[in-house]
């Protein structure tokens, strides 16, 4: 019992948090308009607080077949860094997860809740109790991060994909008093808003007390979502014992120039489309600010693909130890995998278009146990023989298939066709650049998948 009385006294901070809102209801006039106010800042610090706590979680998370996340990439890296002695390390594999919750919230939920407030709502009179609430419940969870999250150490047994799923219960609390809202004739009402503010309490009491007394009070287990695991043990690789007999350091250069791929995929996802559009509009608008705005976004995309691709495969020194071939990533000192040189573990190798412009070269390795799908990527190397040499590879075959012509200029000539339709929408003399422009945002992701597989086709026999 004196174990719990810590968490028991944190838990009725809880309540008292979670009911000073209650006393707006009933002593200070508060409305639904409010109570939309409290809830939403409460909701969006809660995203802030689940991302941070994502990038410490220690266990592993499966994902969700199909479902790709933002820097996906960095799913595959293991390792950790410390920014500071007195918090538990980061976990770049995280990041993925963090970016989705910040993603979904701050780019859909939030600014649709703000512009909500701001055209419908009446105009909002900040007062101290309002600002009260609101503190006293963003106090409440940053006491939770640094004392239970932090402090006992709960980072080392979840994993970021449970954590990003936590603010879902107040964003529905959010919805919920959003559309009572709507009827306006009903925003006064004091039994309807001391309920809300009562319903609101009991979910988060019940939820502390799941999270920390463990045990659900109900017999029922209902899941809303799905019956597939959110946490598996850590993924890290152990170190094999042998020590270094050779080792060789991948191309940088053909690292930075492979991550234009990874560009180009970033560019036909559903957010970079939506924000060429807006952007291609603000030109044809002329407006400044979002044309600077937009601008930045789209460059932060681009630049934090570039990033991750790197950090991804740029940082990596491939180790023969024994029997082993270990990919030790130098930056995060820590194994990405280990494969055994052995008759189960496949070489072949991969004809990358980087390659080709830069006479590098890399391979696919195959039947390794330490990756999900037992398919690395090794390389690129700057001298791939002289790579497989030193390490002792068995692979006698390095060569890629031979330069085409014939195939480079049929796909160059049907790549001219597709960007010749954009371009003549502005040289056509009948069509003004307002139509030109809104031809381009319907017909532009269509003509760029073509276009980047016609181009992907000719540079790969080039």
């Amino acid at each position: 019992m004196t174990q719990r009385f810590p968490t028991f006294v944190r838990g009725l901070g809880v309540i008292a948090a979670n009911c000073i809102p209650l006393v707006g209801v009933t002593a200070w006039g508060w409305d639904l308009w409010l109570l939309l106010v409290v809830y939403t800042a409460e909701a969006a610090f809660s995203v802030l607080i689940a991302a941070t706590k994502a990038l410490f979680a220690e266990q592993g998370s499966p994902g969700r077949p199909g479902q790709h996340e933002p820097l996906h990439e960095l799913r595959e890296k293991r390792g950790s860094f410390q920014l500071y002695s007195n918090l538990p390390p980061i976990y770049p594999r995280n990041i993925p997860f963090a970016l989705t919750v910040l993603g979904v919230w701050f780019g859909f939920i939030g600014p649709i809740s703000l512009v909500y407030l701001v055209t419908l709502g009446p105009a909002i009179q900040v007062s101290v109790g309002l600002a009260v609430s609101i503190a006293a419940l963003l106090f409440s969870q940053i006491e939770e991060f640094v004392v239970e999250y932090i402090g006992t150490g709960e980072y080392r047994d979840v994993s970021a994909q449970e954590l990003i799923r936590t603010p879902a219960q107040l964003t529905l609390v959010l919805l919920f008093v959003g559309l009572l809202t709507l009827g306006g004739s009903r925003a006064g009402r004091i039994t309807l808003l001391t309920g809300l503010v009562i319903g609101k309490t009991l979910s988060s009491v019940y939820r502390f007390y799941v999270e920390h007394f463990g045990g659900s009070l109900l017999d029922v287990n209902i899941d809303l979502s799905d019956d597939l695991p959110r946490s598996e043990p850590p993924p890290e690789p152990k170190m094999p014992e042998e020590p270094v007999e050779a080792s060789v350091v991948v191309d940088k250069k053909s690292v930075i120039l492979g991550s234009l791929s990874a560009v180009g995929f970033a560019l036909v996802s559903r957010f970079t489309l939506l924000t060429v559009a807006a952007l291609v509009v603000a030109l044809q608008i002329g407006h400044p600010v979002w044309i600077g705005l937009l601008s930045v976004v789209l460059l932060c995309i681009i630049g934090a693909r570039m990033l991750s691709f790197y950090l991804r495969y740029g940082t990596i020194e491939y180790q023969r130890r024994g029997e082993f071939l270990v990919a030790y990533d130098r930056l995060l000192e820590s194994p990405q995998w280990i494969a055994t040189v052995g008759p189960g573990t496949d070489f072949s190798v991969i004809n990358a278009i980087v390659d080709r412009l830069r006479d590098t070269g890399r391979l696919r390795i195959t039947g390794v146990d330490s990756v999900d799908g037992g398919s690395v990527q090794f390389g690129p190397l700057s001298d791939l023989d002289e790579a497989i040499n030193t390490l002792q590879l068995p692979v006698h075959q390095t060569e890629r298939p031979e330069r085409d012509p014939t195939i480079i200029a049929a796909a160059g000539g049907l790549l001219l066709f597709f960007l010749a339709v954009p371009a003549g929408l502005f040289l056509a003399p009948g069509i003004d650049s307002g139509t030109a422009y809104a031809s381009l945002v319907v017909i532009g992701p269509f003509a760029v998948i073509h276009a980047g597989i016609l181009l992907y086709v000719a540079l790969s026999r080039i």
